[in-house]
């Protein structure tokens, strides 16, 4: 089967993306004068390619999904300043010591920590188990740390922000742009939702978590991988799916799309590779 690219489209301007991506620039606070360039910005767009591509084989209209791939574009945007060598220290060693990296997973573990405090939590818990690592105990470290657990508060802080860039931009923010981009670590904010907001929501999901699986320099960086094997990204959406985070719907349209070619670019570009004949194999047999 033919690959192709056209499938997983740019919807936006490309000069309205490029904007949207300047976004993730932040100035450093502690070096005045100096820019924190935004950590990967090229997965923030194939995220939204593909999502554009999912959200219309589920029959979304066109001019929806053109609003939608403007939030997924900046899906990320909580995350403006990360610091990779401080926060890549600080969640690999999360990960390596099974220590939950999500919200809703901490709130699990430790039902004791008051909703929305999950960041000042963590701390509390292993701030000294950081510190004989390296890692100072500072308000940048706190920065870092609510980039995952606080990440509603600091993108609504980062939103804020920037809304009078995006005014000039032209982009007309909706509130329920920022409930899809936070339903990943916050769920239950979903609740009351019309139903194509929460299907929406789950392609991001679906989308964005496929990509970082399959994303080298992510697995790099953070997921601490040595390579990325596409059953493993599958079998996370199967997780998600059974955890009731993504619907059939949402992961069939996922596989469809995959098995027809329409993400291969884009995961070559997320690999720094070509794919294989065994992986374009395997990917012509996902929906089945």
């Amino acid at each position: 089967m033919k690959r192709t690219s056209d499938r997983a489209p740019l919807i936006v301007p490309r000069a309205l993306a490029s904007g949207l991506m300047r976004l993730y620039d932040c100035p450093d606070p502690r070096k005045p004068g100096r820019i924190i360039r935004g950590y990967d910005r090229p997965h923030a767009v194939r995220t939204a390619k593909m999502c554009a591509a999912v959200a219309l084989r589920l029959g979304h209209p066109h001019e929806r999904v053109k609003t939608y791939q403007i939030a997924c574009l900046l899906h990320d945007l909580g995350r403006a300043g990360l610091d990779q060598k401080l926060f890549g220290k600080i969640w690999s060693w999360a990960r390596t010591q099974g220590i939950p990296t999500r919200p809703r997973e901490w709130r699990a573990v430790h039902p004791q920590t008051t909703y929305g405090r999950e960041t000042e939590a963590f701390l509390a818990w292993h701030g000294p188990e950081l510190a004989t690592l390296g890692v100072p105990f500072d308000r940048w470290t706190h920065e870092q740390v609510e980039m995952r657990l606080g990440y509603a508060r600091r993108l609504s802080r980062v939103l804020r922000s920037v809304k009078p860039k995006l005014a000039r931009m032209g982009v007309r923010w909706a509130s329920w742009m920022e409930r899809v981009m936070l339903y990943y670590y916050y769920p239950e904010k979903l609740q009351g939702s019309p139903a194509w907001v929460q299907e929406l929501a789950e392609v991001l999901v679906a989308c964005e978590q496929f990509e970082a699986y399959s994303n080298r320099t992510r697995g790099r960086d953070y997921y601490t991988r040595s390579k990325e094997v596409f059953s493993d990204a599958f079998g996370y959406l199967e997780k998600l799916r059974l955890e009731g985070i993504l619907s059939d719907e949402v992961v069939r349209a996922v596989r469809e799309l995959v098995a027809e070619g329409a993400f291969d670019r884009l995961l070559e570009q997320a690999r720094g590779r070509s794919l294989s004949r065994a992986e374009i194999r395997y990917l012509r047999n996902a929906a089945r």
